[in-house]
Order: structure tokens, then sequence, then C-alpha cells
């Protein structure tokens, strides 16, 4: 009997230690993470980069491996910057391009969102159009520079037609392989539910389908500002303002590399911030929703 209770007191045991950790499981952080923390683990890291290139950069220059004219120092580009700044061109230079890019980007999902989810579930438009948008994924997007000059001259229409050549095959194509990672089982569920057609499209396909498809948003959005930076670069217009890719052509024209660094320059940061201000949130998002990133 002794033995029995024993038993059965070691099993309750176990079991209330099993209920606490399912308990902790499902228990949400809420604390926040102490801001020096932060501070360490996500700016220090990149402002460390960004000094150590700075001062390989300047060592380079003061080791005298390339001439002046050719690699400009630190403080040459920043004599551009600055020139920039005072004369009230420099955000103009930004909003320009980020204006064009963001909107061509938007134009871009109108058209990939509904195509991608028609190439993924009927299977004659999939095994018709399917290979010629991963063709067009492939294409250069500087190849549609010369066509879209002719056919719509030196605008911004032309511009936002080589954004939508680039970025729309990768944005249908990312929504495309999220929908065939989708389980068989949530598609049965929802049909069980009676989530068919435009409904379980909305609640069952596109939040299961959602990583693949932010993943092709990111790559949507990276054809379509190198695809808005070859068009400002080749076609130029008074009409079509100073982009940062035409400011690069500029640079060069001039045979100033300071300010070609400067337009580089500005073309990575406009990338980078682009990024964290967007798709770093949304992805954190989509990995907090799945159980697959601590809350903080």
């Amino acid at each position: 009997m002794a033995s029995t209770e024993t038993t059965a007191v070691k099993d309750g045991n176990d079991l209330d230690g099993v209920e606490a950790g399912l308990d902790a499981l499902e228990t949400v952080q809420t604390s926040r993470t102490p801001l020096r923390e932060t501070l360490t683990r996500k700016v220090l890291p990149p402002v460390t980069a960004i000094v150590l290139v700075l001062v390989v950069w300047q060592l380079l220059v003061w080791a005298e491996v390339a001439p002046e004219y050719k690699l400009p120092s630190p403080s040459d580009v920043w004599g551009e910057v600055r020139e920039s700044w005072l004369q009230g061109t420099l955000f103009d230079y930004i909003w320009t391009s980020v204006s064009r890019g963001l909107l061509g980007f938007l134009m871009a999902l109108a058209i990939g969102t509904p195509l991608g989810l028609v190439v993924a579930r009927v299977r004659f438009v999939r095994a018709a159009i399917g290979p010629i948008l991963s063709g067009l994924q492939s294409l250069p997007s500087v190849a549609w520079v010369a066509p879209a000059v002719l056919w719509l001259g030196l605008n911004n229409s032309m511009m936002y037609a080589v954004i939508l050549l680039g970025a729309v095959p990768s944005i249908a194509n990312g929504l495309v392989s999220g929908v065939d990672q989708v389980p068989p089982l949530f598609l049965r569920a929802g049909r069980t539910l009676g989530a068919t057609g435009l409904k379980g499209t909305w609640h069952i396909v596109m939040p299961a389908a959602l990583p693949g498809y932010l993943a092709g948003l990111k790559q949507g959005w990276a054809f379509s500002w190198r695809s808005l930076m070859a068009a400002e670069i080749i076609a130029s217009h008074p009409d079509l303002g100073v982009g940062l890719g035409q400011l690069l052509e500029n640079g060069r024209n001039n045979s100033s590399m300071a300010m070609v660094f400067f337009a580089i320059l500005l073309i990575l940061v406009v990338g980078i911030a682009i990024e964290l201000l967007i798709f770093s949130p949304l992805e954190r998002w989509v990995l907090r929703s799945r159980g697959l990133l601590a809350r903080s």
C-alpha cells in the first residue's frame, strides 16, 4: 500500500511538472528588453562595421593604392554630402527616387499578388505562364530600359514600366512558392469549415503562404529598386528630375568619384532604411505569429 501511495504521489508530481512547463510555454513575455541590451545587440554591431569600413577606406587612401581621382577620401565624399545639404538638394535626390520606387512597388504588388494566386491555383495558367514568370525574373532589369524608352518616351511612365517588369515576376513567384508550401490539411480543414473560393483564399491560403509571400515581396522590392536605378542611369531628361541614379551618372560624366561614391552611399542608405523600417518588422511579426520568435 505504501508503495502504491508513493507511486501515485510521484506520478502526481510529474504531472504537475508537465503542466507547469506547458503553462510556462504559453506565458507571454511582456517585459521589455532593456535599452542597454538593445543598443548592444542591434545598434553597436552595424555602427562598428561602419567605423571599420571608414577606417579601412581611409587607410587605403593614405597608402595611395589608387590615384585620388579614382579613390576619393571619406572627407571628400562628406564634402559632397555637405554641399548638397547646404544647396537644399539632398532630400530632393532621395525623394525623387524613393517616391518612384515605392509607387512602382505598390503597383507591382497590386498586379503580382492576384497573378501569383491565379498561377498557383489554376493548373492550366501555371503550365502556360509559370515558366515565363521564371524567365522574366532572371532577365536583367536594364534590358527593359531601351524598349520602354522607345514605347513610352522619356517620362515617369517609362520608369514605372521598367519597375513593373522587374518586380511583378518576383512577387508572383514568391506567392506561388508560398502557396505550394501550404499543408493540404489546412485546405481540407478550411473546406470542412466552409472556407472555399475567395473566402478560403483570404482566410486559409494567404495566411498560410505568408512567409513565402513576404520573401517574394522583399525580392520584389530589391528588383524594383535596382530597376529604377538602371532606368535613371540610362534615361535622363530635365522633366524627370535628378534622382539617385541620375546623380550617379552625373558623377561619371563629371569625372567626380566623390559624387559617384556619394550617390552609391545614398542608394545603400535608402535600401537599408526600407529593410529596417518595413520588411524587418513585417518579418518579425510573421515569425512571432507562428511562435518562431521569442517576444521581447
